[in-house]
């Protein structure tokens, strides 16, 4: 599944390389900075570090997307289901962190779970547990 995409686009590779899932390259346009004058289009897409990783910490968001798949993982197991056909919610990690205690977060967390006919107690906890200490990512570290 590769995506040209237009000129300076990002590209998706194909799951099964190297790595979890897809990969996503971003390339520069014909004759941007950093192109070689000679034989720059016959060595493939120029990989350049994304806007992103520069915006927020590298770790940060490795933790955040570990986070993500976790919870996606609960979920087909709560809901007894494959991830296509878990009913529509959004567990907004930044909205959690915004929360004043765990309290009100487990709250929230459980509002949003009421479809749920398994128990969700051991989720909300262990949840809450692996968001303790991590950063909003809509507010990116200075350096």
């Amino acid at each position: 599944m590769a995506d040209s995409g237009p000129a300076g686009g990002a590209a998706v590779a194909a799951p099964g390389g190297a790595g979890p899932g897809p990969r996503v390259y971003f390339q520069s346009p014909p004759g941007a900075a950093g192109e070689g004058a000679a034989g720059a289009e016959d060595e493939g897409p120029v990989r350049r570090q994304g806007k992103v990783t520069v915006k927020y910490d590298r770790k940060e968001l490795r933790k955040r997307l570990n986070l993500e798949e976790w919870i996606l993982e609960q979920l087909t197991g709560l809901y007894d289901c494959q991830e296509e056909e878990i009913p529509e919610l959004e567990i907004d990690v930044d909205e959690l962190l915004d929360m004043e205690s765990d309290s009100t977060r487990a709250a929230r967390v459980k509002e949003l779970l009421v479809d749920c006919y398994k128990p969700t107690e051991a989720f909300i906890s262990d949840l809450l547990d692996k968001i303790r200490g991590m950063q909003k990512l809509s507010t990116p570290q200075k350096k």
